[in-house]
């Protein structure tokens, strides 16, 4: 048996070797990374919500290829970023909170990165805004060659929206600064414009920008709120008893956050307001990718250039009773995944896939030499033909022991404690019917179960924010060290 097996495997090897050499360009193309922070699928060409306005998005996405299915590795911006960096899934290196950066953590301490990939084949490398989260990494030149500005929100003297106090300095949304060219994202966006403009033409670039739009403090100059008068705003339609099937240590993954709940939008008549401020800051943040593609086209290297665009994680407006993120559920897990450029077919993938994939797609398309251990799997044969297969689901992880398996038709939920969601994303969309203790579905849920992610790594060491533990021994959980009683669940 064995000596079958090995040639087999050794011809497999081979194939992928082949298939990988096979991308190589005559010229190595320029990349242009842009990252998006929140941004779930309130975008134009997903159909997430019916006023959202991306024509800049949307246009890219028509001359390339679109993942509408495409899925982040958290639901929250350091591990998200971490694991898309670093090809490595948050359960493998333990990387759950705010805190600590890839640098501090012994799965990672040694990883190369994506930059530092291109940056060591010769790219010449560049980063403006927010790519990496917000002081994860130190700027050195073996991640990126150049990083320029990174300029964070402004915010009023006094906070617009109506919430109650004490509140954290981001939960804030309105008509805020006076002229576009005061807002961060307009600047990231002039920094990225001088990058492409001034990027050596004897290398290849890699120049990657992150906006800040429409993270919370939700703010956009007042014309960009004009295209959404509040009278017309559409709300996300949501199901009053919407929690009633789900497990109760659902709410432990979202538990003392910042983020206000939907009870409190309501009861301060503040949730149209941060929807159409969202809207806003989304509208916004897409004209600043559109001055970024217009300085592509104008620098004269668009026919060598690959473009990808993609969000960290989604974000809630009231649904499941939240706004924010950390949660596995649909609206915090799906985001734009867009690869547009020479050689890429045209057409939208509806298979599942995850952030994870960006990394070893890129390498591969740019005929980088591959990377070992990246856990992510190459989007090349879809960019090829967006029809094409895959036998992967993607997975999401919010601590350990809570993950979402996503797949074409479904999504399945496994909390730590041992509990669990099902969904029929094709006839359910919104999740609303919990098929989790449907005896029908018991096989389907089973070989769901089959793809939950091994190592399933604790928080690393000085980890800190929004860190949930389980203890299966005794029962007990505990957010930021602090103990949960059962009594301290919030109403739903």
């Amino acid at each position: 048996m064995f000596r079958i097996l090995f040639p087999i495997r050794s011809l497999i090897a081979l194939c992928i070797l082949i298939s990988w050499q096979g991308s190589i360009h005559a010229a190595p193309p320029n990349v242009v990374l842009i990252m998006v922070d929140d941004l779930n699928d309130w975008v134009g060409c997903l159909g997430g919500h019916p006023q959202s306005l991306t024509p800049n998005i949307d246009r890219l996405a028509a001359k390339g290829v679109l993942f509408a299915n495409a899925h982040c590795q958290a639901p929250l911006c350091n591990p998200s970023r971490s694991s898309l960096l670093t090809g490595l899934r948050p359960s493998t290196t333990g990387i759950h909170g705010l805190v600590p950066g890839i640098r501090s953590v012994e799965a990672t301490k040694a990883a190369k990165t994506l930059p530092q990939a291109f940056t060591g084949s010769g790219y010449y490398t560049y980063t403006c805004g927010k790519v990496f989260h917000d002081g994860s990494v130190a700027r050195e030149k073996s991640e990126f060659v150049v990083w320029g500005p990174a300029p964070g929100p402004t915010r009023p003297e006094k906070p617009i929206a109506n919430l109650p106090e004490p509140r954290h300095p981001a939960m804030d949304w309105g008509i805020f600064p006076d002229r576009d060219e005061d807002h961060c994202d307009f600047r990231i966006a002039n920094a990225a414009i001088e990058a492409i403009h001034h990027a050596p033409k004897d290398k290849p670039f890699f120049v990657a920008s992150g906006f800040r739009s429409p993270h919370v403090p939700c703010f956009a100059p007042q014309k960009w709120f004009d295209a959404f008068p509040e009278e017309t705003i559409t709300l996300p339609e949501i199901l009053d008893n919407d929690r009633s099937d789900v497990p109760p240590f659902a709410w432990k993954l979202h538990w003392r956050l910042p983020e206000p709940r939907l009870a409190t939008l309501q009861k301060v008549r503040e949730w149209k307001t941060l929807v159409r401020a969202y809207l806003a800051s989304i509208h916004f943040m897409d004209a600043q990718v559109g001055r970024v593609l217009q300085a592509l086209d104008a620098s004269g290297r668009v026919n060598n250039t690959i473009v990808v665009l993609l969000s960290d994680h989604g974000y809630h407006l009231g649904e499941k009773c939240i706004t924010g993120k950390n949660s596995l559920w649909e609206r915090s897990t799906r985001v734009p995944l867009i690869f547009s450029g020479p050689g890429i077919a045209r057409g939208v993938c509806q298979e599942s896939v995850e952030l994870l994939d960006f990394y070893p797609t890129l390498l591969q398309w740019c005929a980088l030499p591959p990377v070992s251990g990246l856990e992510g799997h190459s989007l090349v044969p879809q960019l090829k033909d967006p029809k094409a297969i895959r036998p992967w689901p993607a997975i999401t992880t919010h601590n350990q022991g809570n993950h979402a398996i996503r797949t074409k038709t479904h999504r399945y939920i496994h909390y730590a404690d041992g509990t669990e969601e099902l969904y029929d994303m094709i006839l359910d969309p919104r999740e609303w019917k919990n098929l989790a203790n449907d005896p029908q579905k018991a096989h389907l849920k089973a070989e769901m179960a089959g793809w939950l992610p091994k190592p399933d790594a604790p928080a690393a060491k000085d980890s800190q924010h929004r860190i949930l533990t389980f203890d299966k021994a005794t029962g007990i959980s505990t957010w930021e060290g602090v103990r949960i009683g059962s009594k301290d669940l919030p109403p739903p």
